[in-house]
């Protein structure tokens, strides 16, 4: 006498499907809900706004004290000290706040929330960094209004409203090529500490060897060469040149470099030229991490 054993029932066969991309709805709904998890923090936690607010203005405001006696003549004709430190300011806030982009992803890391979201069904783990990216343009975006309003109430004029939105422009270009690299650091570093270590190692020497603070006639021959190469002064002297001269085109020179003039065009092309070389820099950390 045989015996029928009971056939195994049958599993549901897998989806076969490919995974939504970048452009589809589901990427766009998950980025916009971890954009929204970092402003939760910001709110819980305000003081980091109001930090980063507060700390530009004091530079603003003691920085054109400190220099106000300046001789006549060295930022140009008729501009005070204060008139030429605000494009300074506005840029390299955005720039530090850029670079701190990579804390609360590496702190994800260290917590194993950033674990969690690996395992997600995501539709793209590159929601991870450009939730984190839009969050820093929308901080820096705040801070360039309040650093804007103080310039105004302390007597310097404002660009027109095409040279505002230029300005905006050449913040965002810079705040996404410094975000893309903190960001790969984050990934690529072990720990915390070792990313704020390269932070307080960056950011000083960055600000002193740009046109923040001097121009380039006021340096020796070998750092106004650095000035020149450093990405910080192809933002700062575009934003300077708009605040001052209301009658600018693209072909505007805004930099006298050792090596010949720059001008508006060509400087917010070396921008996008650093941040499309930052994203494709991080790339491989991204992918050994994200993927």
């Amino acid at each position: 006498m045989t015996t029928t054993l009971p056939s195994a029932p049958q599993l549901p066969s897998l989806s076969t499907d490919a995974a939504p991309g970048l452009l589809s709805p589901e990427f766009w709904q998950e980025t916009f809900a971890l954009n929204r998890r970092l402003f939760i923090q910001l709110q819980r936690r305000p003081s980091t706004l109001i930090a980063g607010v507060i700390q530009p203005l004091m530079w603003l405001v003691l920085f054109g004290a400190l220099f106000q006696n300046a001789p006549q003549g060295l930022f140009g004709n008729q501009v005070s000290y204060g008139q030429f430190l605000g494009a300074g300011v506005i840029v390299f806030t955005a720039f530090s706040g850029a670079l701190n982009a990579g804390l609360p992803v590496m702190f994800d890391r260290e917590f194993g929330f950033l674990n969690r979201l690996l395992v997600a069904p995501l539709a793209s783990r590159f929601s991870i960094v450009l939730a984190s990216a839009l969050y820093i343009m929308a901080l820096t975006l705040v801070q360039t209004v309040a650093i804007i309003g103080t310039s105004a109430l302390l007597g310097s004029s404002l660009p027109n409203l095409a040279g505002l939105v230029v300005v905006a422009l050449i913040v965002m270009v810079l705040v996404l090529g410094v975000t893309a690299l903190s960001l790969g650091l984050a990934f690529s570093l072990p720990g915390h500490i070792e990313l704020i270590a390269v932070i307080f190692v960056t950011n000083l020497p960055l600000l002193f060897a740009s046109t923040a603070l001097a121009p380039l006639s006021f340096m020796p021959p070998w750092l106004q060469w650095v000035a020149s190469l450093n990405p910080l002064s192809y933002a700062i002297e575009p934003v300077r040149y708009l605040y001052l001269h209301s009658d600018w085109s693209w072909g505007s020179i805004v930099l006298e470099a050792p090596f010949g003039g720059v001008s508006l065009g060509a400087a917010l092309g070396v921008l996008v030229a650093f941040s499309g070389l930052s994203l494709g820099l991080i790339q491989p950390a991204l992918r050994r991490s994200l993927l």
